[in-house]
This record gives C-alpha cells, structure tokens and sequence, in this order.
C-alpha cells in the first residue's frame, strides 16, 4: 500500500481553496450511490468525483460535484488507496454511506480558458460544415450531435413565412369585407327608403325585406370583423415576438451546448495525455500533484452540462407552444379564408341571392 511518502511532490492546488465536509447519502435499490471516481494511487495523490449521474442519490442531494476530493468513507480514510478501492468501500456499506470530501471552491472562470473558448468556435464552424468540407480540412463531426430542435426551427421559420403571406391575403380580404359590408349597408338603406315610398304593398314590403336581409348582411360582417380581429393581433404576436423570441433561445442554447462540448472535449484530450504518460511510464505533472486541473475542467464541464440540459428543456417548451400555436393558426387562417372566399362569391352570384326575395 502506498503511504504520503510516497508521492515526492505537492498538491499544486492552482490557487483553488477547498472547504472540507461530510455528507450521509442513502443508496438506490442497486446498491448506488451514483458517483464515478478518478485519481487515487498509483499516479495521483488525491482519489476525486469524475461525474455525478443524473437521478441518483449524489445527483438529488447536490452536495457532491465533479471535482470533489474524497477523504474518506464511513470515517475511514482513503488516502493512498486506489479508486476501485474506494469504490469497493462504498459497496460494502449496506444502506447509507457517509462521504467525507474536500469541496473545490471552483471559479468557473478559471476552467474557462483560451483553449474552450476556440474550442466552440471550432464546434460553430464544423456544424455549419458538409461532412465533406470537414473531412478535407481534416475536422471531425463525430463530436457533434445531429441536433433535431435546430431542424425543427428551421421548419417553423419556413412555416411562419407561409402564415405571413397568409396574414397579409386575409387582411386583404378583410379590407374587401368590410368594404362590402357597407356596401350591403347603403343598399339597405336605398332600400328602405324605397319600400317606404313605393306605393304597392307587395313591392313595398319586397323592398323592406331585401333592405332588412341587407343590414343584416352588414351586421353579420361587422361582428365576424370584431371576432377576427384580436385572432389576427395574436398571430401578429405569434409571428413577431414568439418566434423570434424562440430563435433568441435557440442562440443561447447553442451557445451553451458548444461551451458543454468543448469541455467534454477537453476531458478527452486531457484523459488520453494521461493515458499515454502511463503507457510510457512518465510521471505528468499534473496528475502527480493532486490533477487539480483536471479537476476544475470536470466542474466546468458538470456545470456546463447543466446549463445545456436546462436551456435544452426551456427550447422543448417553447418549440412544443409553437407547435400548438401553428396548428391551431392553419385552421383558423384557411377556414377563415374560405369563408371570406365564399361570402364575396355569392355577393356577386347576385343581391337578390342573398335577400331571398323576387322582385
């Protein structure tokens, strides 16, 4: 077993403060408590938090974090123990498990530097790219994700155009109704006049009822022009702010998810350097001296991660009220449309059509 004399180098702590603690966790039904743990004996000096999984015990109590130096396990300490001794520690104990951990007081400005921050610009421009242009200038997709909520913007984008040109025929056509509905307004008042001074009773009464069907016509027109016109305001709304509101968020989201992607980049990179000190039995830096580099990129990418998932569900709900929101404006704009259509037909099909009266 290796002791502290063992490790001939400091922890080179970067400047990093940790506050020590301990935390009682309850396991799952499969003996878990859902942490995975990296470092420990023989390379690292220190045995810390790797990942804390979604909808575990660690996860829902939010103590823990990526990063997270554990000390010891039901008060027994772990230094210079291997990670799968620890791990086995952790099953041993039957029902609940106290932590006791150095909590790294991470800024994640820190984890934050110039080598993430080409990261995403180098995801930005591979996912605008043909897997052709990036295989010839020798960039990968593979760490991209084929990313649906994008693909169904752009769906709605081309949606929204064709309920503009829609809006703007049905407010033409609206224009057109009202104008007709005054015309049917001065055609009963003609009317009217004419019944009143026309002196047989059958005309007379003939051109009251056509005066009467008329204004009602104009009453109709009136009414129908009051009900559509807060559904056009709204969709005027659903086009204008919704929408680009929803864009807005998708821009964050993007954001976020290649911030989250160039840390699990940079995990990767810094795994396989490991990796590769080990296969050549040179000691790294680093790794020797507690791996707090390390450990600040896996808080970086944990809280990354969290950001992604959250701007993620806000971008489902919205794209979810959008979808709602296209549907029910189909209906409304082409059932409306229709129904413009066919009252200006049977206008001009002929008055005495609509007043249902003979002269």
């Amino acid at each position: 077993m290796l002791t502290d004399m063992d490790y001939e180098l400091e922890e080179d702590k970067l400047g990093i403060p940790t506050v020590p603690g301990t935390v009682s966790l309850k396991k799952d039904a499969q003996n878990l408590i859902g942490i995975s743990i990296g470092g420990g004996a023989q390379y690292c000096p220190c045995l810390y938090i790797v990942q804390v999984f979604d909808n575990t015990p660690a996860a829902l109590d939010g103590t823990l974090a990526a990063g997270d130096e554990i000390t010891g396990v039901n008060g027994k300490p772990v230094k210079g123990k291997t990670k799968v001794e620890v791990a086995k520690m952790i099953q041993a104990v039957q029902g609940e498990a106290t932590i006791h951990y150095n909590k790294l007081q991470a800024d994640p400005k820190q984890g934050k530097s110039l080598d993430i921050v080409l990261k995403k610009v180098k995801h930005r421009l591979v996912e605008n790219m043909s897997s052709g242009t990036a295989d010839a200038l020798g960039l990968s997709r593979a760490i991209l994700c084929n990313d649906g909520l994008v693909k169904r913007l752009e769906e709605l984008e081309k949606t929204a155009e064709l309920y503009k040109g829609l809006m703007e025929h049905t407010k033409r056509l609206l224009r057109a109704f009202f104008e007709l509905s005054q015309t049917h307004r001065a055609f009963g008042d003609v009317f009217s006049v004419i019944g009143v001074r026309e002196p047989q009773a059958a005309a007379s009464e003939a051109f009251v009822k056509f005066a009467d069907a008329h204004r009602n016509i104009e009453k109709y027109g009136i009414q129908l022009l009051k009900t559509i016109k807060p559904m056009l305001h709204d969709l005027n709304t659903y086009l204008h702010k919704a929408i680009p509101d929803t864009k807005l968020t998708i821009r964050k989201y993007l954001d976020v998810k290649f911030e989250y992607l160039s840390y699990c980049l940079k995990v990767k990179e810094m795994d396989d350097e490991e990796y590769s000190s080990i296969a050549m039995g040179e000691p790294l830096y680093r790794v020797s001296t507690g791996n707090y580099e390390y450990r600040l990129v896996l808080r970086c990418r944990q809280e990354a991660r969290a950001r992604f998932a959250k701007m993620r569900k806000d971008v489902l709900e919205k794209i979810e009220l959008l979808d709602q929101k296209h549907g029910l404006w189909g209906f409304f704009l082409c059932g409306y449309t229709c129904r413009f259509a066919v009252t200006l037909l049977v206008y001009y099909s002929g008055p005495s059509f609509i007043a249902g009266v003979t002269l």
